[in-house]
């Protein structure tokens, strides 16, 4: 293994994006998965626009066209790194793989693998934590140098309170391991649980000692979706350790609660993400009176989305501190990692 030195005082002052997702086909044998059907697969192609990849990319070679873009769009923006997701399957309540549901899977080793090959990435984990080997699992991914685990519970089946689960969270917290979990509406991927969107659903593992970071903030994707912003706000006041993410809100809903996610009580818990690939554009922030026509303009001419999603943000007034505060909350000690390099060249 590399001996982590990602302390440095000046890495920590670097931009750092922490929900960067992995999709691919399993064509480099990622062990990955994709299937797409009905409004999902418009939605990807939506995003294989964006991103200038080929639809037929979806049956060729996107593992290695996926990454190539993503490591381009990295290293030509301000960010030094960024945290890469795996991505859980299904488990139903008896700890057992719900087979056919869901719509992509990307598996831990893949996330650690690409974290060793490139410096530039950190990799983030997911374990279902009813799976039977969810504590061995989360000791394999310690090992190997996970710097967050992630998970969607609503889409996951994951009821982060139930009491079963105690032990997983305990570990996390004891090796200081952050939880990224999903909160609010989802769009992208097939909901198995519309309860788990709720992010008082989080309470058990806040108690338990886990950094939790909210992404999204509990906010709704579309207009039927039940909004839990105010939720997460009463949350923040309650729990030290929680934080929210300001990731995937450049959306018509979301993007409503931009103005008191930048209220200074708020942003203080707030930690950049892009929710790469999910489409990142000025629009909305613009007709809601967030930023300028200048700035929206200015935001559009960048083929590069995480540079974008970084101008837009800036713009719309998140300070300085949203987009470093992340490197406080991942698991960065002296622990064996598997990367190395800090400094970008």
């Amino acid at each position: 293994m590399i001996t982590n030195t990602h302390s440095t005082d000046t890495t920590r002052a670097t931009p750092l994006d922490i929900h960067i997702h992995i999709i691919g086909n399993g064509s480099s044998n990622s062990g990955c998965w994709l299937r797409v059907s009905g409004y999902h697969r418009l939605l990807a192609h939506i995003i294989l626009r964006q991103l200038k990849i080929p639809c037929s990319a979806l049956n060729g070679e996107l593992d290695q066209i996926y990454i190539a873009k993503l490591l381009a769009m990295i290293r030509g923006s301000e960010l030094t790194h960024g945290v890469i997701l795996a991505h859980e399957n299904v488990y139903d309540d008896c700890g057992k793989i719900v087979e056919g549901f869901g719509s992509f899977y990307v598996p831990n080793d893949y996330v650690l693998r690409l974290a060793r090959e490139h410096s530039e990435f950190l990799p983030g984990v997911s374990i279902h934590p009813g799976r039977p080997d969810a504590i061995d699992e989360l000791e394999r991914c310690l090992e190997a140098g996970a710097v967050l685990m992630k998970c969607l519970p609503n889409c996951q089946n994951i009821d982060c309170s139930d009491p079963r689960y105690t032990r997983f969270w305990q570990r996390m917290a004891d090796a200081k391991l952050p939880l990224l979990a999903h909160t609010g509406g989802e769009l992208s991927v097939p909901v198995y649980n519309r309860r788990f969107a709720d992010p008082s659903f989080l309470r058990l593992p806040l108690e338990c000692g886990v950094n939790v970071i909210a992404a999204h903030c509990g906010t709704n994707s579309l207009v039927f979706d039940r909004n839990y912003f105010g939720v997460f706000c009463e949350m923040i006041e309650r729990y030290p350790n929680l934080y929210g993410d300001n990731s995937g809100m450049q959306t018509p809903f979301r993007s409503r609660h931009f103005p008191r996610l930048l209220a200074p009580e708020i942003m203080r818990r707030i930690v950049h993400g892009s929710d790469f690939p999910i489409p990142i554009s000025g629009l909305w922030a613009r007709l809601r009176g967030l930023i300028n026509c200048e700035a929206a303009r200015a935001a559009s001419r960048s083929d590069n989305l995480l540079e974008r999603d970084l101008d837009l943000k800036r713009a719309m007034g998140f300070d300085g501190a949203t987009f470093t505060r992340a490197w406080s909350l991942l698991r960065l000690g002296s622990e064996p990692a598997v990367y190395s390099c800090l400094q970008k060249s």
